[in-house]
């Protein structure tokens, strides 16, 4: 029970008598209060705090009501969408004129109760790890993200998206993919270090195939893929591959990824990948604006000195390829990717085996032995899109029949002649017929008397019909 202050100060009037000796008894029945509050109140030392007033909700609501139904259907697309995303939108779109803590207010009541309409309830895990600092133009960290199908109203199925970002001033880049293999990889490499206009010190990496050769135990040596390794010394970065299932090691671009599809990608719809690139790119300049909660600068202002500090691109761009082993088809083509590219039949044999190096817009063919002249290319095409194409250069069948000799006659000793046809003479079976040498020889006729003169019988002769019988 709290007592009101004013009649804590009338309980205070007893403390003398209570110092003197009275009991606690006698006081509790000259005041009209139990006697564990009496003896409460006295032996403190003065009055509890008053509780603190409920906040005042309803004015925050009055300021945000005329956008809550936009915030509720944002909220209704993406129930985890940030608060300052929001508050980002409703400024650009609506010019919304408030301070973003109305909108933080508004969202903490607003999200727990779309998130029961919806039935849904997002989880967080918090883990401990150490903070580093680098310093400008040092390092990088890349990472994949799935976005699943949020292509998929256009017949794409599955949309990747590649992130880097720059560990000094968290300057992003990405991109969006339909393929992770090793090509797409490197290809996303060589876009993030043309917008930055160099290449960091050191990338970060987990330990992903296009990476890592194979996994081993904890504390050794991990192998590096050969194309990653010829990569990363063109361009003149050094590989770090973190330790497995530590993700923190490389946090600055996990954190990236969710930002993108928070700011970029939620509540959005989208027609194809340069759609997707475009979005990015046109939310860059908002998010080097912005000041970074962590080193407490503009991102912009610290990416100039990141910028500055990256080492310089090779004059010539190092091209990655897939390479497979695949053997000559009987007609001079070879499968790759479901799709069918050709091979001079001149320089293969049936069965044999020859290497596809794939790049994301060729596809080279070479020999595993090279030729005289130390040269092993076969042929290089672009590479087919979808499955099921025939890729052919009519030049690779050079040199194989082509029917033209062929041939035919009833006569061995003579040579067969074939009648020009013109347009007079009638086609179909008629026609076909016309053409042997059998139908050019002539065939006799005779009365069919002839016959029964031969064979002593007599024709046939039909009886008279009696008129009668046709009534």
């Amino acid at each position: 029970m709290l007592l009101e202050p004013e009649r804590w100060l009338e309980l205070r009037r007893f403390r003398s008598l209570y110092e003197a000796g009275a009991s606690i008894s006698e006081i509790a029945r000259e005041t009209g209060l139990n006697w564990r509050t009496v003896k409460k109140y006295l032996e403190s030392d003065g009055p509890p705090e008053p509780p603190a007033p409920a906040p005042r909700s309803d004015l925050g609501n009055q300021v945000i009501k005329p956008w809550a139904h936009v915030i509720d259907a944002w909220l209704r697309a993406e129930v985890l969408l940030k608060a300052a995303v929001i508050h980002e939108r409703l400024v650009e779109q609506y010019g919304f004129p408030h301070h973003y803590q109305r909108v933080k207010m508004y969202v903490q009541q607003a999200r727990p109760r779309i998130a029961e309409e919806l039935g849904y309830t997002p989880r967080e895990l918090a883990r401990l790890h150490r903070r580093f600092e680098v310093v400008p133009g040092a390092q990088a960290q890349v990472d994949w993200g799935d976005e699943g199908g949020i292509l998929a109203h256009v017949g794409i199925p599955k949309v990747y998206s590649f992130h880097m970002v720059l560990s000094y001033s968290r300057d992003p880049f990405c991109c969006f993919t339909t393929s992770q293999n090793l090509a797409t990889f490197w290809e996303c490499h060589r876009r993030a270090f043309a917008h930055y206009g160099g290449v960091p010190g050191v990338i970060v990496y987990d330990r992903t195939k296009t990476v890592v050769r194979r996994h081993v135990a904890p504390g050794e040596a991990v192998p590096l893929h050969p194309e990653a390794v010829a990569f990363a010394g063109h361009y003149d970065f050094d590989i770090d591959v973190l330790a497995a299932y530590r993700p923190t090691g490389k946090g600055r671009v996990e954190r990236q990824v969710t930002i993108v599809r928070d700011h970029v990608l939620a509540g959005r719809a989208f027609s194809g990948l340069d759609d997707l690139d475009g979005a990015f790119m046109a939310w860059v300049p908002q998010r080097r604006a912005r000041t970074h909660r962590t080193h407490g600068e503009v991102i912009g202002v610290r990416a100039t000195r990141d910028h500055a500090a990256l080492r310089p691109l090779p004059a010539r761009p190092y091209i990655v390829a897939d390479r497979f082993l695949r053997h000559v088809g009987k007609d001079c083509l070879v499968a790759f990717d479901a799709n069918l590219y050709s091979v001079p039949a001149i320089k293969v044999r049936h069965r044999q085996l020859v290497e596809v190096r794939a790049s994301a817009a060729t596809v080279a063919l070479h020999s595993t032995v090279p030729d005289a002249q130390g040269i092993t290319l076969l042929a290089v095409h672009p590479r087919a899109v979808g499955r099921g194409a025939r890729i052919v250069d009519e030049a690779h069948w050079q040199g194989l029949p082509d029917g033209h000799t062929r041939a035919t006659t009833t006569d061995p000793g003579t040579p067969a002649v074939r009648p020009a046809r013109t347009d007079t003479e009638p086609g179909g079976l008629v026609s076909l017929l016309a053409r042997a040498r059998a139908a050019q020889v002539h065939v006799g006729t005779r009365p069919l008397a002839l016959y029964d003169q031969i064979t002593g019988t007599h024709p046939f002769t039909p009886a008279p019909i009696d008129p009668k019988d046709m009534r």
